[in-house]
């Protein structure tokens, strides 16, 4: 454990951790040299827990022997930046979550299939970009029994920094995948789609053919544009939850944990 005291922002290593941007992190020209980064020792260590590789620690000094004692430790024979708390909040840009962050070495991509082999119920998320809204889907998902999550292309990365936080580390404990091409292709791994959206032909969320189905895959749009009518019109169910008092929606982060309690009973 080599601790590496910094005095300079332009210090050769700390760049991952301030300079580099989400999309440099995420490395796409190279994927097996990706980055992500973690905060805070708690979510750290489920992300150690579920087997991911740690590459260096920014820590605050008074941290080395406190709350990331453990954190540190077991992460072996890794770096470990410090400096004053002034410096560090410069060089993040913001006072460290619980005085620690980890990078760590970005996951191989897994597959669809892999996904869905023995899968009741996973949610697709279509166009999510709200980093806070992906990391509150994944936290229900975890808690309430969801099996897998799939991502179109053009929805935020769940290995994003602040999705990482907002779901206290569930991003670790939920298998997801990126899905190409249409979500109508779900079926021919034996699940029907249910879209929810508000539509003419939708039915309630608590409609006992839903619960019937052995293998169902929820689809969740944006808040705003909802989903594209195509992906509603080629989906076996449209869904959608029963409101009072004239709302007529649920944010997409709500709306997913109460379709997962319902869904996933």
């Amino acid at each position: 454990m080599p601790v590496i005291e910094i005095s300079s922002l332009s210090y050769p290593g700390v760049e991952v951790f301030s300079t580099l941007t989400e999309a440099q992190l995420r490395n796409r020209i190279e994927p097996d040299k990706g980055v992500f980064i973690v905060e805070s020792p708690k979510v750290i260590s489920v992300a150690l827990d579920a087997g991911y590789e740690p590459l260096s620690l920014l820590c605050e000094r008074k941290h080395i022997t406190g709350d990331a004692a453990d954190i540190i430790e077991r992460c072996g024979d890794i770096p470990v930046y410090t400096g004053e708390r002034k410096l560090l909040a410069e060089l993040t840009g913001y006072v460290l979550t619980r005085g620690v962050l980890c990078a760590m070495r970005r996951p191989q991509e897994i597959s669809v299939g892999d996904v869905c082999s023995g899968a009741r119920r996973v949610v697709v998320i279509d166009g999510v970009v709200d980093t806070t809204n992906i990391g509150a889907i994944f936290r229900s998902a975890a808690a309430l029994g969801v099996d897998g999550v799939l991502l179109t292309r053009n929805s935020c990365d769940p290995l994003n920094r602040r999705a990482v936080r907002v779901s206290m580390g569930s991003v670790f404990l939920v298998p997801w995948a990126w899905i190409d091409g249409q979500i109508s292709s779900l079926n021919q791994y034996g699940f029907r789609t249910a879209a929810m959206a508000l539509s003419d032909n939708s039915i309630s969320i608590d409609a006992p053919e839903l619960a019937a189905e052995p293998r169902l895959a929820v689809v969740m749009g944006t808040e705003g544009d909802g989903l594209p009518l195509e992906t509603i019109a080629s989906a076996d169910y449209v869904v959608r939850i029963p409101m009072s008092h004239g709302v007529d929606s649920l944010n997409v982060a709500a709306a997913s944990a109460v379709a997962f309690w319902q869904l996933c009973k």
